[in-house]
C-alpha cells in the first residue's frame, strides 16, 4: 500500500511538472514575442560595444536586468539626498547593462543636463553636467543604437534648448564655453571642405604621406618620432596647431601645411565631438555656410545624422529640430564676439545667408507631414518666419530679398498686408515696444544702436543706416505715445548712442575698437562742420 501511494505521488509529482513546464513554455514564448514586438532587448550583437560591455551583456545574461534595477534604485537615492559624485559612472554602468534602452539614456542625459545642472550655483559646475549629458548620448549611446532618432533627437534637443535658448541663467556662459571648444579644435576660420577631401583615418594618412616624405623628415627633425607625438603635439596648443618645428621646416610649401592641418583638424574634432567634416560640409551646401561655433549648428547636425541612420530617412521629431534650429540660426547664428574671460556676453547677429533654407526646409517639411491640414504647425512657423524675415532682411540693408519676402508673405496670406513694405517692418519693429515698459523699448532700441556701430565697423554703410534709422523712428514713436510720463520716459537718444558706443569700446577688441573710433571721430566732425555752415548761412 504504501509502495502504491509512493508511486502514486510520484506520478502525479511528474504530472505536474509537467504541465508546469508546458505553462512555463506557452508563457514564455508569449513574453519572447511581446519583447521582440516592443523592442524590450537586444537579441543579436552589439555593435561598436567595447569589449567590457559585449563581455558583461553575455556574462550576467538575464541577470543584467536585477544590476541595472539596483544601480536606478542607488543612482534615485543619491540624486535625493543631492549627491552627484557618483550619477555621470552609475549612468554609464547603466547604459552599458542595458545598451540598447535608448529611452533609459535619453533620461539620464535629460536629467544631468536638466535636473542635476540647475541645483549648482556654479555655472562652470552646470556647464560639466550639461556637457556629461551630451557625452553620455554622443559618445556612448549613439554607438550602441546607431539607427534610433530618438537619441539623435535628445541629444539635438540640449543643443538647441538648453545651450542655444535662453531659459538657463547660463546661457552666455554655455556658448562661450562652446564656442571656445570649437575654435580650440579647428580654429576660428577653418577649411571644411579641405577637412573633409583629408585622409579617413591614420591608416590612410600613412599610406598618402609614406615613410620618408618630407613632412616626417620635418617631424623628426623637431623631436616628433612617429603619428602618435605629432598628434599629440598638434593636441597640445590651443588652438590646435602643427608644432612650431614641423611648420618652420614646411614653411615654404603653405599648401602642404595646409593639407596636414586640416587632416589632424578632421581627426581631432571626430575624437572630441564626434563631428565629420564630410556632413558639416552637406549640411553647409545644402543649407548656406553656417558659423559651428553656435549651438543650432549643432543641432542641425545631429538631427540630420538622426534622419540620415534612421529607416526610411523620416522622422518627425529630427525635422522639427532641423527647422526650429535652423530658424535660429537664421536669426541669430553668426558669432562675432566671445568673452573668453568672463564668459558673461556673446555678440551673435543673423546669418542671412540661410533665409532661403529656412523657407525651404519649412515648405517641405509642411508637405511631408502635413499636407493638406489647414492648420499646420509648419505652415504657421513658416509665416511667423517669413515676418521676421522680411523685417530682418530690411534692417541689414537687404531690401530687395526684403520686398521678395514680403511678396510671398502676402502669396501666403492674400488680402492680409496692404501697406508698403516699410510700413510693415516698422509696424512689426513696434510690435516689440507697444504697450511695453521703459526697459524693454530701451533694449531695442540701443539693440537697433550696437547693431549699427557694428556694421559700420564692418563698412557696411547701407546696414548701418539702415539700423539707426529705425532706432530713431521707433525711438520718435515711443516718445510721442508712451514716454511722455516721467517714469515712461527715455534718456535723449543722443545719450543712448553714447553708451551703446562706450561699451562697444568695452568689449570689442583692440582692432576694431581702433576703428570705431575713427569712425566716430570722423562722424562728430562732419556733424561740427555741418553746424558750422549752417551757422555761417544763418
Amino acid at each position: 500500500m504504501n509502495k502504491f501511494r509512493t508511486i502514486t505521488m510520484y506520478f502525479v509529482l511528474v504530472l505536474v511538472t509537467l504541465v508546469l513546464l508546458f505553462g512555463i513554455n506557452r508563457i514564455e514564448n508569449r513574453l519572447d514575442s511581446q519583447v521582440a514586438e516592443h523592442n524590450l532587448r537586444f537579441t543579436g550583437q552589439i555593435k561598436n560595444a567595447p569589449p567590457v560591455v559585449v563581455f558583461t551583456t553575455v556574462a550576467l545574461g538575464s541577470f543584467r536586468g536585477l544590476v541595472a534595477d539596483l544601480l536606478w534604485l542607488r543612482a534615485g537615492a543619491l540624486q535625493e539626498k543631492g549627491n552627484y559624485f557618483e550619477m555621470v559612472q552609475l549612468a554609464r554602468w547603466i547604459t552599458d547593462l542595458q545598451p540598447t534602452f535608448s529611452g533609459a539614456t535619453a533620461y539620464l542625459a535629460w536629467n544631468m543636463a536638466y535636473n542635476i545642472s540647475v541645483t549648482c550655483s556654479s555655472f562652470a559646475d552646470r556647464w560639466r553636467w550639461v556637457n556629461e549629458g551630451i557625452k553620455l548620448i554622443r559618445d556612448q549611446a549613439i554607438e550602441y543604437n546607431p539607427e534610433d532618432p530618438i537619441l539623435y533627437k535628445e541629444l539635438a534637443w540640449i543643443f538647441q534648448h538648453k545651450l542655444g535658448n535662453i531659459m538657463d541663467d547660463a546661457n552666455l556662459y554655455y556658448k562661450n564655453q562652446l564656442a571656445i571648444q570649437m575654435i580650440g579644435i579647428v580654429g576660428g576660420e577653418p577649411d571644411w571642405k579641405g577637412m573633409a577631401e583629408a585622409p579617413e583615418n591614420e591608416k590612410a594618412f600613412m599610406k598618402a604621406y609614406p615613410e620618408g616624405h618630407r613632412f616626417w623628415k620635418a617631424a623628426q627633425a623637431a623631436g616628433l618620432a612617429d603619428y602618435q607625438a605629432v598628434y599629440q603635439a598638434f593636441k597640445s596648443v590651443s588652438p590646435a596647431a602643427l608644432p612650431a618645428g614641423i611648420r618652420n621646416r614646411l614653411a615654404d610649401d603653405e599648401k602642404l601645411l595646409a593639407a596636414l592641418t586640416d587632416y589632424f583638424r578632421a581627426r581631432y574634432l571626430y575624437e572630441q565631438l564626434r563631428l565629420d567634416s564630410k556632413v558639416i560640409v552637406e549640411i553647409n551646401e545644402k543649407y548656406g555656410m553656417m558659423d559651428w561655433r553656435v549651438p543650432e549648428s549643432q543641432a542641425i547636425y545631429w538631427a540630420t545624422m538622426g534622419l540620415k541612420r534612421t529607416p526610411g530617412h523620416v522622422d518627425l521629431n529630427c525635422q522639427r529640430v532641423i527647422t526650429q534650429s535652423l530658424y535660429e540660426a537664421f536669426r541669430a547664428g553668426r558669432l562675432l564676439l566671445i568673452d573668453e574671460q568672463k564668459f558673461e556676453s556673446v555678440m551673435i547677429v543673423p546669418n542671412l545667408a540661410l533665409v532661403d533654407a529656412v523657407y525651404e526646409t519649412f515648405t517641405e517639411a509642411q508637405k511631408t507631414f502635413e499636407k493638406g491640414n489647414s492648420y499646420s504647425t509648419f505652415r504657421s512657423a513658416k509665416i511667423n518666419f517669413m515676418k521676421e524675415a522680411i523685417t530682418i532682411l530690411y534692417n541689414y540693408g537687404k531690401f530687395s530679398k526684403s520686398a521678395e519676402y514680403y511678396e510671398l508673405l502676402r502669396k501666403e496670406e492674400p488680402g492680409s498686408h496692404r501697406q508698403s513694405l516699410e510700413s510693415f517692418v516698422m509696424d512689426q519693429w513696434l510690435e516689440d515696444v507697444r504697450d511695453a515698459a521703459v526697459k524693454k523699448a530701451s533694449e531695442v532700441i540701443s539693440g537697433l544702436i550696437f547693431r549699427s556701430i557694428n556694421y559700420m565697423v564692418y563698412d557696411d554703410q547701407d546696414a548701418a543706416v539702415a539700423n539707426e534709422r529705425i532706432a530713431r523712428y521707433i525711438y520718435t514713436k515711443y516718445a510721442a505715445d508712451l514716454g511722455r510720463e516721467e517714469r515712461t520716459k527715455l534718456l535723449p537718444y543722443a545719450d543712448m548712442k553714447k553708451a551703446v558706443v562706450e561699451q562697444c569700446i568695452k568689449v570689442f577688441p583692440p582692432a576694431m575698437v581702433e576703428i570705431l573710433k575713427a569712425k566716430v571721430a570722423a562722424e562728430q566732425a562732419e556733424a561740427a562742420a555741418e553746424k558750422k555752415n549752417s551757422a555761417e548761412e544763418k
